[in-house]
């Protein structure tokens, strides 16, 4: 699949259309299937347990499919998510950031379907795992 966007202009437009989050994620990879992103874990991102609250995992995974779709069809606004379904499988490692792997399967006129592993920075087994599935609005 060609590129319409690199990691400088992913990382633009978080900026410009998502600035309330676009200082905790930072785009740190762009695989040719999709995409890696990071939350940088911040005090609001924790809940009691000082664990990372699920909303927030939902956040990064939202995000990085979302981006790793953009960075194929270039900066459509518009295209939303329709569909998630997250399973939340281990605690995350305190203090460490989570890194998400985003992947395509489906990238098509007016549907993408991908998915996201996220894990606690440095841990080798997964902390959460979403389907994801978006509408893309007609050009």
């Amino acid at each position: 699949m060609e590129r319409k966007m690199d990691i400088p202009a992913l990382q633009e437009f978080l900026r410009a259309q998502f600035y309330q989050v676009a200082d905790e994620l930072e785009v740190v990879g762009l695989p040719e299937d999709g995409l890696t992103l990071k939350l940088k874990v911040q005090t609001h991102h924790l809940r009691p347990g000082e664990t990372v609250s699920g909303p927030a995992m939902f956040m990064l995974a939202d995000v990085a499919v979302y981006l790793a779709i953009l960075s194929h069809i270039g900066p459509v606004a518009l295209a939303v998510t329709t569909n998630c379904a997250i399973d939340f499988m281990r605690k995350p490692a305190a203090g460490a950031d989570l890194i998400c792997e985003a992947r395509l399967h489906k990238l098509g006129r007016v549907l993408a379907v991908g998915d996201a592993l996220i894990y606690s920075e440095g841990q080798g087994k997964p902390v959460a795992r979403a389907g994801m599935t978006y509408s893309i609005p007609p050009k």
